[in-house]
């Protein structure tokens, strides 16, 4: 992996401390910076060399509000997003870190979900979409809901639109090719796959923005092993980590500079992994050594190019955390904020996934170890009732749910202030569809 500063302590002892710390996850690690990386080639810490990749900041230090962090939003929205949540109610603090799932096509039936909650927002799947003119429709509902409740920051409103195989707007967006075609670019064209890479994203980002969506659950960051990958395959950009994190960097340029939160998944890597996690909870085996070879560069790529999100996956990473999910293990999230100095919001992968099935208390669990955002709970009513009692008598602790959320509601204030910037064009179909064919050009030389 790339070298770059460490906190104090060897990656052993950071970890197994942290099963005694897990709500002081980042506390006294500053951040890496790399102005050659960071987002338009500045700082992402600012003036202030002791910023937290959390955002917090060394008392003795004044930081400028305006300072922007190394995953979107500036200092100041990060202060102002802490002295809203504190405000909250319980039911208000646990809706705010779920992201709900619904059935059914009626727009009215996950607005009333955000209503009733104060969600975060929700994720459209294939299974929600009819048309574009009902996906308008229920980004419109889902957005007034919000509205209403006096928020003053967008919904979560994402879906898995990948390229490929997995695409939940097909027919109603513009289909691309899948993201092995993002390494392939790269590696075939150079320079010009990796402007393409990035035009695809970017194009991608405003047409979703165009139908309404604030989120985006890509790029995909796992390194594929090939034919015995039986989930991931031509989802990851390539066998290569090099070529992978190359991918996923531009991917997630042109997705900051389209105005759209963008998702790394699956961390640590589900790319190694030989079973499915929508059906069991695979197994990885590798060293942290191999980990660190293969399956985290293109992560560290993704932070250093300013990812506002990193989804974690449903894996059971021996090096980390033996016999226990990742995305419930503090050990998994002390690594991506210790050791990768990542700030920004972590999501869990769907919460109604095999991998996780049965877990008692699984979103809290998730919650008590680092994660920021829920993803599609089994039963969003019951899981938001779950996370409100556990507020409400200690089982949770209020300041860790707090500072999940306001990382949320930074983020949600970034995500608008850079779409009031960058206006959708009216040729936002014409211009995803030209990205498409670029990247195919650049791939495949077609």
């Amino acid at each position: 992996m790339t070298s770059r500063p460490r906190c104090p302590r060897t990656t052993t002892t950071r970890l197994v401390a942290s099963l005694a710390v897990t709500v002081l996850l980042a506390a006294g690690c500053a951040a890496p910076s790399d102005p050659a990386t960071a987002p338009g080639g500045s700082d992402p810490s600012g003036p202030a060399a002791t910023a937290q990749p959390d955002g917090s900041e060394d008392a003795a230090v004044a930081t400028d509000p305006d300072e922007p962090l190394g995953w979107g939003p500036t200092v100041g929205e990060l202060d102002e997003a802490r002295e809203l949540v504190a405000t909250y109610s319980s039911e208000q603090l646990a809706g705010q870190v779920i992201v709900g799932r619904y059935a059914g096509t009626d727009p009215e039936v996950p607005a009333r979900l955000v209503r009733d909650l104060h969600l975060a927002g929700v994720c459209v799947t294939a299974d929600n979409v009819l048309d574009e003119a009902q996906v308008r429709a229920t980004t419109a509902a889902v957005s007034e809901a919000v509205a209403e409740s006096g928020r003053d920051f967008p919904a979560v409103i994402g879906v898995d639109e990948e390229g490929g195989t997995v695409a939940h707007l097909r027919g109603v967006a513009t289909t691309f090719p899948a993201f092995a075609a993002a390494g392939s670019a790269i590696d075939n064209a150079g320079r010009r796959g990796r402007v393409a890479v990035k035009d695809a994203a970017y194009a991608t980002g405003m047409e979703l923005r165009a139908l309404g969506f604030t989120w985006v659950y890509a790029p995909v960051a796992d390194v594929t092993i090939g034919a015995a990958d039986v989930t991931i395959g031509s989802r990851s950009p390539s066998t290569d980590p090099e070529l992978a994190g190359a991918a996923v960097k531009q991917t997630v340029t042109g997705y900051d500079r389209s105005g759209t939160v963008s998702t790394t998944k699956h961390f640590p890597g589900h790319g190694g992994a030989t079973a499915d996690s929508h059906l069991t909870l695979p197994v990885l085996t590798d060293t942290l050594a191999e980990l660190e070879a293969r399956d985290l560069p293109p992560f560290e790529k993704a932070i250093q190019a300013g990812a506002p999100s990193v989804m974690i996956g449903h894996l059971d990473v021996q090096a980390l955390a033996p016999g226990t999910p990742s995305s419930i293990a503090p050990e998994t999230y002390a690594y991506l904020r210790e050791e990768l100095g990542f700030g920004g919001v972590a999501i869990t992968d769907s919460l109604g996934m095999g991998a996780v099935a049965g877990i008692p208390a699984l979103a809290v669990k998730a919650l008590e170890a680092g994660a920021d955002l829920l993803l599609m709970p089994v039963d969003t009513r019951r899981t938001h009732a779950t996370v409100t009692a556990a507020l409400e008598d200690g089982t949770l602790d209020r300041a860790r749910v707090e500072e999940a959320a306001a990382r949320v509601v930074a983020l949600q204030r970034w995500q608008a202030r850079i779409a009031a910037e960058r206006p959708v064009g009216d040729d936002v179909e014409e211009q995803a569809a030209a990205a498409s064919a670029a990247l195919s050009a650049a791939a495949y030389g077609s």
